[in-house]
């Protein structure tokens, strides 16, 4: 209930964020929207899919405080809000610790099973003129 609470007074929060988003169509039209703000038509032209279904993942995106709109013309023009997604780029660097550490240990064995395999190398080389 706690949660509720400080959601109705603080928003979404991120785990709200990345929910809305895990959706496929959802996901897809943020990835669009990173690159330029578009008007709804060019999200389904880029889509492929109808124009009702964008609009209720739009609603939904813009309801989680992802995405906001402006008029131009007729047109509504749809673009990233940039707040939610420092937030997802910060949690995700807290765990950028971990993969370097992991990507160092990767590092190290393949150094060492390339120093393993010019060995190899180097030995069925000498075989090889050997047996010539």
């Amino acid at each position: 209930m706690l949660r509720c609470i400080l959601a109705a007074v603080n928003g979404p929060g991120l785990q709200d964020h990345l929910m809305v988003i895990a959706e496929p169509n959802r996901f897809r039209i943020v990835e669009l929207l990173g690159r330029s703000p578009r008007s709804v038509s060019e999200i389904v032209t880029a889509l492929e899919i109808g124009q009702p279904q964008v609009s209720r993942h739009l609603r939904i995106l813009k309801d989680a405080g992802l995405v906001a709109v402006r008029k131009q013309g007729q047109q509504r023009i749809y673009s990233l809000q940039p707040f939610p997604f420092e937030e997802i780029s910060q949690w995700l660097e807290s765990f950028s610790h971990q993969w370097v550490g992991r990507m160092d240990t990767l590092d190290a064995y393949l150094a060492e099973d390339t120093r393993g395999q010019a060995a190899v190398d180097e030995a069925l080389g000498e075989a090889g003129r050997r047996a010539r």
